[in-house]
């Protein structure tokens, strides 16, 4: 069995409970003027109880350490135990591990964590085997240098590649795997196991052409749960998956609305745009829309099929010509490779596999392309038809918000706020849409800053899913979006009358909207809101800027 399981994330958790009973300890013991009993380790003012759950896990090994730390500082983990428990047997006993594992930050260098790389690894290699006999085991964590324990995120990653099947090594499989999943601003750990339906022997669901491939089966169950079944996937859209899969920003394009296939200008930009995202490492899904049930899976004389998501899996600009003169020659023809995830059911237009275009590129560049004339699902078109044939096109772009790296950074703003109903106009939050006049502006306000002259802002509201809860009725999406205003450079408080709107999404039903716009210096509120008047939920506000914009 072979699989692309995400990373396993053992997250150290901290224990307020317990860290207040060590705390009381401490003072009983000194209100009672008593000393601590033999091997018993009173905790100190800087120290505090994390603890790690190791109950599902079996045999595997550690593989490193994922730390965050939100400011300067120092975090060392200075001992462990399994004894610690509410009634106090042991509770101050622990096992000193040497070396500690040591992480800090400096001022010097604010973007980078530090380590010795050495003893870390040794002390997570100690922990793991500690795993093997532990079903859950507690930290003393000493933070110093101003850092504190709400600043520190620590997770202990094992190698994921134990869960596969070895036949050098069958006993340790366990028939676990792990996958993670990113839902309304964190990554949620999901686990399953190895069982998958079937019906007469043969896979129900997602399946490979290989017989002894499994991982694209298995990241569908773990989709599943956490979708609440598989029911729950049927008719889903395809941008929330990939934001799912990737935590990214998903953006739909109308190719039709947006005349793409008629204007040389905008389809050459979105070219551009498209190939940037798949460079990046984003992912990009197509389909052609489907005007009634009757046209659902229909397959045109192309050979492409309507309400059908296709995976774009390669952006290019081909070379045309050959030998040397090609490379002196600027003709290069913008081209994108799709594959129909059924494995079959090609286009068979110019540049499919078989065609007579594919003679005016050199055999070298077919090769650099990756060029196979097999009927595998997977074929190349000129963007140009592309955007003839095809009506929508989803891209999931990967911000980049690492000052390490080549690419722009973006900053990055995320705020949680909720559509909430009172009878009170002052303290309602759910005013629907700018059509609603009368209550709009008693919806949710947030103000931002544009500090440069201009500046690209990406906006995206999520609301919570809520797939999950179809079975009770309660499963389908509201329509969401939002409008920004220009305000005032001053202006500290919420707006109770019109001002200039720049910019503004679609209100669609779908879990996530997003706007990406040009603004000009000054100070912006943005208005996130349902359709509907009078609607309850909670929703992630996303907003991406060159330079921060203090987005509250």
């Amino acid at each position: 069995m072979t699989s692309e399981a995400a990373e396993l994330e053992l997250h150290l958790v901290q224990d307020a409970q317990l860290t207040e009973i060590m705390r009381i300890r401490v003072k009983t013991l000194q209100q009672k003027n008593e000393k601590p009993q033999d091997g018993e380790k009173l905790l100190r003012d800087h120290e505090f109880v994390f603890r790690l759950d190791f109950s599902r896990q079996h045999g595997l090994r550690f593989l490193r350490w994922k730390v965050a730390l939100d400011r300067p500082g120092k975090a060392t983990v200075v001992g462990t135990s399994q004894h610690w428990t509410p009634d106090l047997t042991n509770l101050m006993r622990r096992q000193l591990l040497e070396p500690v594992g040591v992480f800090w930050k400096t001022p010097e260098a604010p973007d980078v964590i530090e380590c010795n790389e050495a003893d870390a690894l040794e002390f997570g290699e100690r922990l793991v085997e500690l795993a093997k006999i532990r079903k859950a085991m507690y930290f003393l964590i000493a933070f110093s240098d101003g850092l504190e324990p709400a600043h520190l995120k620590c997770s202990v990653i094992p190698d994921w590649k134990e869960q596969e099947w070895s036949s050098e090594k069958p006993q340790s499989y366990a028939g676990i795997f792990h996958f993670q999943f990113w839902r309304f601003g964190r990554w949620i750990d999901v686990v399953i196991d190895d069982r998958l339906p079937t019906l007469h022997n043969q896979l129900i669901y997602c399946h490979s052409n290989s017989k002894n491939e499994f991982w694209c089966a298995l990241v569908e169950k773990a989709y599943a749960k956490l979708s609440g079944c598989y029911e729950a996937l049927d008719g889903g859209n395809t941008g929330d998956a990939l934001v799912d899969f990737t935590g990214g920003v998903s953006e739909p394009i109308d190719l039709v609305e947006g005349g793409y296939s008629s204007d040389e200008d905008k389809r050459n930009l979105l070219f551009e745009r498209v190939l940037k995202v798949h460079n990046r490492g984003g992912l990009i899904s197509c389909s052609i829309k489907a005007v009634s049930a009757a046209d659902m899976e229909a397959r045109l004389d192309c050979g492409l099929v309507k309400g059908h998501a296709y995976a774009v899996t390669d952006v290019r600009k081909v070379r045309l010509g050959h030998g040397l003169l090609a490379f002196f020659k600027s003709e290069k023809l913008d081209m994108i490779r799709l594959r129909n995830p059924w494995g079959e059911r090609e286009w068979n237009g110019p540049w499919s596999d078989t065609s007579e275009e594919w003679q005016k590129v050199s055999s070298s560049e077919r090769e650099n392309l990756g060029m196979t004339v097999e009927d595998d699902g997977e074929f190349w078109m000129a963007f140009d038809d592309f955007c003839r044939y095809f009506t929508d096109i989803i891209k999931c772009r990967l911000i980049n918000t690492s000052y390490l790296s080549i690419h722009k950074t973006w900053e990055e703003a995320v705020l949680k706020g909720a559509w909430t109903r009172h009878e009170d106009p002052l303290k309602n939050r759910c005013g629907g849409c700018i059509n609603n006049r009368d209550t709009f502006l008693q919806n949710p306000q947030y103000v931002f800053n544009v500090k440069k002259a201009e500046d690209e802002v990406l906006v995206c509201i999520q609301q919570k899913p809520k797939r999950t809860s179809q079975k009770e009725g309660k499963g389908e999406n509201l329509a969401i979006g939002f409008d920004i205003f220009k305000v005032e450079l001053n202006r500290t408080y919420r707006m109770h009358s019109l001002q200039t709107k720049v910019a503004a999404s679609i209100y669609i039903n779908s879990r996530s909207v997003f706007l990406r716009t040009d603004l000009k210096e000054g100070r912006y509120v943005i208005i996130p809101t349902t359709f509907d008047a009078g609607h309850v939920a909670e929703f992630l506000l996303r907003q991406f800027t060159d330079v921060p914009s203090e987005c509250q």
